[in-house]
């Protein structure tokens, strides 16, 4: 019997500490109910008997406040404890970095990374210690039956360490992470594919690839920027779209740069393979044509490469639900399309048909935005627009990211284009849950893409998938790629491509015959074979070109811009008002109420009350009006006040929200530091809602600089190209003020250098009443053929000045004039010698100039205002220049270096219209610069004062010597 006992002892001494707690537990339920335990606990039991209870052991040490187990029976082991915390920590880790074991690299293209934090041996545990812990000690709630610790971790190490990896230990919402984990642990690895949907997945990753294969094949040598190597992009984005969709969603934007465009259009936007096939059988010599350009293939004013056109689609979801899913147009500027979309979704998201802020329905549209692996953590646009997602208002509910990851940008490899890890780095700043996944693995593609349409649709944030592949061919398909990669493409040659990976799985696994498999591989052969015979049959039918675009214009009739002098004064008492219990900044309120009496006769109406105005009869009218930029609720120069702030309670009061007359929203947002991403989303904003009124004002106008690719590629060619309309306002304050060069210079040289094609209105005013009207005139032409981006050179020191503000008359009457002449000039019209043409600030200093010495004799002299620089008022300037028969110089004054502002672009035109060899075209300014001004004071002082005297000083008459 004492044999017996010993025996017994020796096989509960494996087990202590929490251990033996945990066992005792468990013998405590066999005891009331034997079923109630596992079989192997049964059988322990019954060979065993009870577990021992002893208080302490020799080995064992009691601890002052040491946790006790079983109403303090049994005193913790200290050293299984620190086993049993180093194993969670082991648990913990691999879930935080399983991610660097995982098979997510297809062709093993990168160096393997430590994997020490997920091995046991790293915190002293051994496999047998593994085995003596609870398996409930490792992973609480564990789905699966497992026997102990040692098979818990094994299978967390399985779950976070194959096909995809996840990456959410940078979230910090325990609610999130635990949703993320358990959709990781759980949901995942317990969800397969049924057969109809292996098998639909089968026939799309054929499609894809045989897609490019035909291509590559029939227009040989022609660029199309490959999907193969990702082709699993394509089911993968298919199936983000159909889950958006069931979960509500009525508009689904996208952008993308070219890699897998052609096919993403064909295969998820529904482009005809016929309209492709047609856009490359017209394709130039490709021995003609640089890397991304073409000519010709397609059609339009100027047009653009197939692979950056967009597109539209509309899928049904439901008996009668529609969505509209939209393909953004792209240039090569790669990551700039990203704020484009991020502006599509949120106009589709907001009700604007009501006065006060939008009203947004998250749910109601999603965007999915694809990135390049080089480009997404080397283009800081990336960054500005991430940046959106809790800002309130930016946000659009959260983008699904998916960076089409194929190893290298152009020619360059990862650890020439970025310093971290994974591609995808940048976004855990932004706490972006990341997947990483193989795209040799096309069900785990599918398993990423319906967990990250999940997560966007329940939590309303961003998502990251980082699909993982290679790329079969150069950088197009001209380029030879083993020139730079020779190892890497000896891989990718030897490599099968995932459609035949795929297929024989299914093989194997007894899903699919191979006589199955090869119908689908015929059947798609067949369908692009046939769309490319109608093609070939249309050859001799001519190329169909749309018109040129319609020359400048407002309609039939000029627009009435005016608003009768009742309407203006009792919308301004409502601006005025505020609520009773609201407590404006004394300051401000002294300012405010001196409106009040602006509209009466013989008082002056300064520009930012004439932008409020103008704002407020345009909400009137029934337009919506969204107006953001850095500091835009009070405005840099603090003339707008737009957005009150109580000074005891810090709430704040839109009095343009409450306006008894207003029809439609108003929306107004500081912004965050960001030009380039902030503009983008403006545009995007007013493209996908051309019935608003979008405005960005920029803090000073040379911070435009920072949004250059936005201006070059979208606003400025958008209709061009892509006959993509916008009617977009750009408020940029432009004037020389003495602040040096970063504070002066809008940049008006290149606006002008890029002005064609009646493409934008560039203007430059010098009176309130002149803004009115052209704001005004912009919200009349939004959302029709005539709607054109407006530039205007705001003002700065201007916005006070006398004489810029207008009589309330000059609103209640009369239009925008593209042209002012100066009063109190050139009435003498046989005496005038020398026209001046000027346009905004410097016209402004002659006029305060010209007050000084209203005695001097200037019937000599006239000076034009010329208000709008683009399109050109030629017409108006050719008929005040014939009005004048002795002129003997025009002169153009502006307050820029000569090879700056408008001087460049207005010189050849006005020499159009001077009478030669009569008169002479001139300049006076600043020399050519290569900064746009001065950093000192004094210097721009003297400058400036030159300039105004100069053209106030009448030429001098050379003397003609009388003869005998």
């Amino acid at each position: 019997m004492s044999e017996d006992n010993d025996y017994m002892q020796s096989q509960w001494q494996q087990y202590y500490g929490p251990n033996l707690g945990y066992i005792q537990e468990q013998y405590d339920i066999f005891m009331q109910n034997p079923e109630a335990v596992s079989p192997q606990y049964r059988d322990l039991f019954a060979q065993l008997g009870a577990p021992p209870r002893l208080e302490s052991t020799n080995r064992q040490t009691s601890v002052e406040g040491q946790s006790q187990y079983n109403a303090g029976k049994t005193s913790v082991d200290t050293n299984m404890l620190k086993k049993a915390i180093a194993a969670g920590q082991l648990a913990w880790n691999i879930r935080a970095f399983g991610h660097l074991a995982a098979n997510i690299d297809p062709l093993g293209l990168s160096p393997k990374a430590s994997a020490k934090m997920i091995e046991p041996d790293t915190y002293g545990l051994s496999e047998s210690d593994l085995a003596l812990l609870p398996p409930e000690c490792i992973w609480e709630d564990a789905p699966y039956p497992m026997k102990n610790g040692a098979e818990a971790l094994a299978k967390l190490r399985e779950v976070y360490t194959g096909s995809i990896a996840f990456e959410f230990g940078h979230v910090h919402d325990e609610h999130e992470r635990r949703w993320l984990n358990d959709r990781a642990e759980v949901v995942i690895p317990s969800t397969a594919l049924l057969s109809s949907e292996r098998e639909a997945l089968l026939r799309k990753l054929l499609e894809a690839e045989q897609f490019e294969d035909f291509l590559q094949r029939t227009f040989v040598g022609q660029k199309r920027f490959s999907a193969e190597g990702v082709e699993a992009l394509v089911p993968l984005l298919d199936e983000i779209v159909h889950e958006l969709t069931n979960d509500g969603a009525r508009h689904i934007v996208m952008g993308m740069a070219h890699r897998g465009r052609l096919n993403v259009l064909a295969h998820v936007l529904g482009k005809p393979y016929g309209n492709i096939f047609s856009e490359f059988h017209h394709s130039p010599n490709k021995k003609l044509i640089p890397s991304e350009g073409s000519i010709g293939i397609n059609y339009g004013w100027t047009g653009d490469v197939k692979y950056h056109l967009g597109a539209n689609r509309s899928i049904q979801s439901g008996e009668t639900a529609e969505t509209r899913l939209t393909l953004a147009n792209n240039p090569s500027h790669l990551e700039y399309v990203n704020p484009v979309v991020a502006g599509f979704a949120r106009a589709a998201q907001e009700d604007r048909t009501k006065p006060g802020y939008p009203i947004q329905n998250l749910d109601l549209a999603a965007s999915i935005i694809m990135h390049g692996d080089a480009a997404f953590s080397g283009e800081g646009i990336v960054a500005e627009t991430l940046n959106f997602n809790n800002l309130k208002g930016y946000t659009n509910g959260g983008t699904v990211h998916i960076i089409v990851n194929n190893r290298i940008g152009f020619t360059t490899e990862s650890h020439d284009s970025r310093s971290t890890h994974y591609a995808s780095d940048l976004a855990k700043g932004f706490e972006i849950p990341i997947i990483h996944v193989n795209a040799d693995d096309p069900e785990a593609c599918i398993a990423a893409a319906r967990m990250a349409s999940e997560y966007r649709t329940l939590f309303k944030k961003d998502f990251l998938i980082d699909l993982i592949g290679y790329r079969r061919y150069g950088h197009n398909e001209t380029d030879d790629p083993e020139t730079t990669q020779p190892l890497i493409y000896k891989k990718v040659k030897a490599h099968s491509p995932v459609s035949r990976l795929y297929a024989d799985k299914l093989i194997h696994q007894g899903s699919l015959s191979a006589d199955a498999a090869d119908q689908i591989k015929r059947d798609v052969q067949n369908k692009l074979k046939s769309a490319y015979d109608q093609v070939k049959g249309q050859e001799h039918k001519d190329a169909v070109h749309q018109a040129q675009p319609a020359a400048f214009s407002l309609g039939d009739s000029e627009v009435a811009t005016a608003v009768s002098a009742d309407k203006l004064r009792s919308i301004n008492k409502g601006l005025l008002s505020w609520p009773k219990s609201f407590n404006v900044y004394n300051k401000l309120q002294r300012i405010l109420e001196r409106r009040a009496d602006a509209l009466n006769d013989g008082e002056k109406i300064d520009w930012g009350h004439a932008e409020t105005l103008a704002f407020a009869t345009i909400l009137a009218d029934g337009r919506p009006i969204r107006l953001s930029g850095q500091d835009v609720e009070r405005a840099t120069f603090a003339h707008r006040n737009l957005v009150l702030h109580d000074v005891v309670t810090g709430e704040t009061f839109c009095p343009l929200h409450e306006l008894p007359e207003a029809k439609a929203s108003f929306a107004i947002h500081n912004s965050p530091l960001s030009e380039a991403g902030v503009l983008g989303l403006e545009y995007g904003y007013n493209v996908y809602a051309p019935e608003t009124m979008v405005i960005w004002e920029a803090q000073y106008g040379d911070f435009v600089n920072a949004a250059q690719v936005l201006i070059d590629q979208f606003i400025s060619a958008g209709k061009s190209k892509w006959t993509q309309r916008s009617s977009m306002v750009m408020l940029l304050p432009h004037g020389y003020e003495g602040q040096g060069p970063e504070h002066s210079s809008a940049r008006m040289e290149r606006f002008l250098q890029l002005s064609g094609e009646e493409n934008w209105t560039v203007a430059y005013l010098t009176s309130a009443a002149q803004y009115f009207h052209l704001l005004r005139r912009q919200a009349a032409m939004t959302d029709t053929e005539s709607a054109r981006p407006l530039i205007v050179m705001a003002p700065k020191s201007m916005i006070r000045n006398p004489h810029v503000a207008s009589p309330a008359s000059l609103l209640s009457e009369g239009s925008f004039q593209t042209v002012l002449e100066q009063p109190g000039l050139g009435g003498q019209h046989k005496r005038v010698e020398r026209l001046v043409l000027c346009t905004g600030k410097i016209a402004v200093d002659l006029a305060e100039e010209l007050d000084k010495s209203a005695d001097a004799d200037r019937e000599w002299l006239h000076i034009v205002r010329v208000e709008q620089l683009y399109p050109f008022p030629q017409q108006e300037i050719q008929a005040i220049i014939d009005r004048y028969p002795n002129l003997s110089e025009v002169i153009w004054v502006q307050e820029e270096p000569k090879n700056m502002g408008a001087w460049s672009y207005i010189e050849p035109r006005i020499r159009e219209l001077v009478p030669t060899p009569q008169a002479t075209v001139g300049y006076i300014g600043r020399p050519k610069r290569s900064s746009p001004a001065s950093g000192y004071q004094q210097i721009h002082t003297f400058e400036q004062q030159h300039i105004v005297s100069q053209t106030l000083i009448q030429k001098k008459k050379s003397a003609v010597k009388a003869g005998r």
